[in-house]
């Protein structure tokens, strides 16, 4: 129950600020305003933006479930995560949270957006390389270093030398 409180509390704070507040601050800073009629770039940008947004409600759910913690620091998983869409890629949550930003620059047809996204993709790749790889290391030692011979940091496949759980 706890597990799934602060989940629930990550989801609402982290996800809600970097997906919805901090872009929609800057669109409307910039005066940029949802468009007025729906065409293609919009009705692929949504169905990317829902698509991702599942899978990061997914790995949301995997971090309380099976990892009984969250994706947060503060109260990281006791189990490592290698369910799911785990089993393809290790951070398919920042792939799924990218890519719903990748969607709303396309609803929106916004290059700062985009730069954005970029710059998010940037610093999710420095706070995984130099903290998150480190500390799961320590954590979950040779159990994690498997892992990471299994299963790749950012393109998913499947995963060789173990079955797909």
């Amino acid at each position: 129950m706890v597990a799934l409180i602060r989940t629930i509390t990550y989801v609402t704070l982290v996800v809600g600020l970097a997906l919805a507040f901090l872009p929609a601050s800057v669109l409307e800073e910039l005066g940029v305003m949802r468009p007025q009629i729906i065409g293609f770039a919009q009705v692929v940008g949504g169905v990317i933006a829902f698509a991702a947004g599942v899978l990061v409600l997914w790995c949301v759910s995997i971090f309380a479930l099976v990892g009984r913690g969250t994706p947060l620091p503060i109260a990281p998983p006791q189990r490592l995560v290698t369910h799911g869409p785990y089993g393809y890629v290790r951070n398919p949550m920042a792939i799924g949270v990218g890519f719903v930003l990748v969607g709303a620059a396309l609803i929106y047809r916004s290059p700062v957006l985009l730069v954005y996204t970029a710059l998010f993709f940037t610093l999710i790749h420095l706070f995984v390389v130099q903290y998150e790889e480190p500390t799961l290391r320590k954590t979950f030692g040779d159990d994690y270093e498997e892992y990471c011979r299994r299963v790749r940091r950012w393109w998913p496949r499947r995963p060789t030398g173990a079955p797909q759980q």
